[in-house]
């Protein structure tokens, strides 16, 4: 025990003590002097036994009485353990962060957080729309307001190991429904590999696999908005993996129904594959090369269909921009009956410069049909080009296989002279849905967008689309349009 140690050292302590002062006293005085102090130094020294064994002997009491205030306690917590004890607002080991402005909650050791995420991308924009005939549908194209994305969900972390999600999507001013954008579990215990399933969008395209709150323009290119639409895309059931090292990246995904497809029907089933290599990436510029494959085994029918029959798909797409829903007649196949199976190649391309950064994708879609029907071909792809007026650079993400956005290093801020960060870019689409007797039209888009990025969550975007769709009908009479589009959308995501 502490206690007869402390005895010991103080015994030991005194009796050095002694002696030493016997020592010094006898070559200083006569030896019966020194009998006298020796023997008054030994009645100290008994005293001081005396105090230190009544102080242990009230140490062992003190300790005795504890034990059994510890006993009573533990007792009494036993008895009452079915009464809650009021918790504190966060638990202890709790820790509370914001990155990029996401409310995030993380252990300690930071194996286990969950985090809220949200985006709203808010677009407004008008139509200068000219029909080519009065047999063109739509006839005009309606101004107006749209939320084009307003999502809100969590995120979360279990054990290092584990990713999920759980985002709904409130978007749509034509339907205000709600649905599941995404619903994931992912294992990423092995580093470089991601092993998920759920509902997730697909990493398939290069722009597909780049966020929507860090593409260039408002929307995607109709070529690849037709082929994700095929079989992957966004809030698209799947399971598959993807692994990435800092030059390559490497995907597959086997994939059902979107979130909403009705239980009753035979399930659409598809497949996506991607891969990218990153020959030269550093603090100067990057490239990127890639290749994918898409595609649709079983189109689904209505429950009980025979396979041969009711197996029908349609590729279509809006000019662009998603404020009027109606010009999606332009640009649209119709109903394609008899369908076997699609099938979608195309080749990515990327690269920077500095500020300056070009991106680009062809593809090739076939259409395999039933009872001798020969197969339908079709092809599409862009071109892009931007520029940071501001000096930020897009920079490549391994874990994505694709361009992040752009991070102002001045952002705007209150009471300081910040600008932000500004973008300017072009990009020229074109995509042919006309082979043997289907008519879907030809679209030729160019765009043109300025970009403001306010901070790391706010962008304000500009775009320009100028256009037409040639689409003919069998007697030779075009039901295409020209126009121009102006749209702007508010963007504010964590």
């Amino acid at each position: 025990m502490r206690i007869q140690g402390l005895i010991s050292f103080v015994v030991f302590f005194v009796a050095t003590s002694i002696g030493l002062t016997a020592v010094g006293a006898a070559h200083a005085q006569s030896v019966n002097e020194g009998d006298a102090e020796i023997a008054a130094l030994k009645r100290q020294l008994l005293l001081i036994e005396q105090k230190l064994d009544r102080l242990q002997k009230q140490t062992a009491a003190n300790t005795a009485a504890t034990a059994k205030a510890n006993a009573r306690v533990d007792a009494n917590a036993s008895t009452n353990a079915a009464i809650p004890a009021k918790a504190s607002l966060v638990p202890s080991g709790a820790i509370v962060k914001m990155p990029n402005n996401r409310p995030t909650i993380c252990t300690d050791d930071n194996l286990n957080c969950v985090a809220v995420t949200s985006r709203l991308h808010f677009d407004a924009g008008g139509y200068n729309y000219r029909p080519n005939s009065t047999a063109t549908t739509p006839q005009q194209a309606q101004n107006g307001v749209n939320a084009r994305r307003a999502r809100i969900g969590v995120l979360g972390t279990f054990m290092g190991d584990w990713d999920y999600g759980l985002i709904f999507n409130l978007s749509g001013s034509q339907n205000n429904t709600a649905i599941i954008n995404n619903a994931f579990v992912t294992y990423k215990g092995i580093k470089g590999l991601y092993i998920e399933g759920g509902y997730i969008k697909v990493p398939y395209t290069l722009d597909e696999s780049t966020s929507s709150n860090d593409i260039t323009f408002m929307e995607r290119a109709s070529s690849a908005v037709i082929a994700a639409h095929i079989a992957s895309g966004n809030n698209r059931s799947a399971f598959g993996a993807r692994a990435n090292g800092d030059w390559w990246w490497l995907g597959s995904y086997l994939t059902g129904p979107t979130s909403g497809f009705p239980h009753s029907t035979r399930p659409p089933f598809g497949a996506t594959a991607r891969g990218v290599v990153v020959p030269l990436n550093n603090q100067y510029g990057s490239l990127l090369l890639g290749a994918d494959a898409e595609f649709l085994f079983d189109t689904g029918t209505s429950s009980g269909a025979p396979l041969n029959s009711d197996n029908l798909t349609a590729l279509n797409s809006r000019i662009e921009v998603r404020i009027d829903p109606g010009t999606n007649a332009l640009l649209n196949t119709g109903t394609l009956a008899n369908v076997n199976s699609v099938r979608v190649l195309s080749g990515e391309a990327a690269g920077s410069i500095g500020s300056f950064y070009v991106q680009g994708e062809y593809f090739d879609y076939s259409v395999q049909r039933f009872t001798g029907l020969p197969s339908l071909h079709f092809n599409g792809g862009y071109a892009q080009a931007s520029y940071v007026l501001t000096g930020e650079q897009r920079k490549y993400n391994p874990v994505t296989g694709s361009y992040g956005g752009i991070n102002p290093k001045d952002p705007v801020e209150w009471e300081t002279p910040g600008w932000g960060a500004w973008e300017v870019a072009a990009r020229y689409s074109q995509i042919t849905l006309n082979d043997l007797n289907v008519l879907g039209g030809e679209l030729r888009n160019a765009t043109f967008g300025v970009n403001w990025y306010v901070n790391s969550n706010i962008r304000f975007m500009f775009n320009w689309i100028h256009g037409n769709v040639a689409k003919f009908t069998p007697t030779n009479t075009n039901i295409g349009a020209h126009y121009d589009a102006f749209a702007m959308r508010t963007q504010v995501a964590f």
